[in-house]
């Protein structure tokens, strides 16, 4: 993966204000970079958690404190126009009180000594098709619940040696079982 190409595009996602498109990233560059280097970047393998590892690790260790926590959470970003995938399907949004059709992503952050850093991700997909006994309806199902995933992600972080004191996240991930394995990792 081209690094530094990385970041001159998460830069651009983050201070634009409209459309975002790799001719335009190129042409603000004043062509310096091609389009079509960006689409590579973009259409190559998928990005995945243990890529991100990869990136951050190096700040993480910089920032590692005894003090440090981790906070995990969720969130749904609405594509109520996109076609119904996998990936993109309807999920239980706890902040409108309903379910929305968008993208469900969990995140793991690492707070210490002042500093935020983005460790850890997992995109929320439902390939299974389930009957949903109330409505009589098919919906879809991931393979593993949020609960599972929570605990994988912990564990994720505690074998990739991130040092922290407490974790953080909301009352849907506070199960019994999730709390004793808070305890006991």
């Amino acid at each position: 993966m081209d690094k530094d190409l990385l970041d001159i595009y998460t830069d651009y996602l983050i201070c634009s204000f409209g459309q975002t498109t790799a001719t335009g990233l190129s042409a603000l560059l004043e062509n310096a970079v091609s389009h079509d280097r960006i689409t590579r970047l973009l259409s190559g393998a998928p990005f995945t958690s243990a890529d991100l590892w990869k990136y951050v690790k190096p700040l993480a260790k910089q920032i590692a404190s005894e003090e440090g926590v981790l906070v995990i959470d969720d969130s749904v970003e609405a594509k109520p126009y996109t076609d119904e995938s996998e990936l993109i399907c309807w999920h239980w949004d706890h902040t409108v009180g309903r379910s929305v059709k968008g993208i469900n992503l969990m995140t793991t952050l690492y707070h210490s000594q002042g500093f935020s850093l983005p460790v850890a991700f997992e995109l929320i997909k439902k390939p299974d098709f389930v009957l949903d006994k109330k409505t009589g309806k098919q919906k879809r199902q991931a393979k593993q619940s949020k609960n599972e995933l929570y605990r994988q992600m912990l564990t994720t972080c505690v074998r990739n040696g991130i040092v922290f004191r407490y974790v953080l996240n909301d009352i849907w991930f506070a199960s019994a079982e999730n709390m004793v394995f808070v305890i006991d990792v």
